[in-house]
């Protein structure tokens, strides 16, 4: 019998596969990554295998890698529709979009609230984007390469259009 679901990617492989082409001198362990994630063995390797499916990574060389073309195009094309963001209530967490580092260096400095992954250890303030994993927060103050992207990403998703321009830009950098 074969199987004939559809694979869908979610938003955890994406996540995933952006960790591993932002640290592309690294060989990860998948206990490693399930601990840093916060996730069981079985959600890495699934999580991986989507990922993998989906033309975002490749084990073809024999080891995991990033397959950054396909993670570049779909950031920008496709993300925003596959999984739209959520905006949620003010809070306090760990800036993203145009109130990341990345982004708030383009533009000059307001006391309005910015976009933020809620966070209880986070310093700003401002209304929160729910985050493509519940562990975004955790792992992205502890990565800033996954941070940016992540934070780019986000910006994509919830920016106006100049916040999207220079993201775009960004983005093409990173990855």
């Amino acid at each position: 019998m074969t199987n004939d679901k559809q694979p869908a990617l979610k938003p955890f492989d994406f996540v995933l596969a952006v960790k591993i082409a932002v640290n592309r001198n690294q060989n990860f362990l998948l206990a490693q990554l399930a601990d840093e994630f916060q996730v069981s063995l079985s959600t890495i390797h699934g999580s991986l295998s989507r990922a993998e499916s989906a033309r975002l990574l490749s084990r073809s060389a024999g080891s995991l890698r990033a397959l950054r073309p396909g993670i570049q195009e779909f950031a920008i094309h496709g993300l925003k529709y596959a999984f739209p963001a959520v905006v949620g209530r003010a809070g306090r967490g760990l800036a993203t979009a145009i109130g990341a580092p990345v982004l708030a260096k383009h533009f000059e400095a307001t006391d309005g609230p910015v976009p933020v992954w809620a966070d209880p250890d986070g310093k700003t303030f401002g209304y929160e984007v729910i985050p493509l994993h519940p562990s975004v927060p955790k792992v992205a103050s502890k990565d800033p390469g996954l941070y940016d992207v992540l934070a780019l990403v986000d910006a994509l998703r919830v920016g106006a259009a100049r916040e999207r321009e220079i993201a775009l830009n960004e983005l093409t950098v990173r990855l």
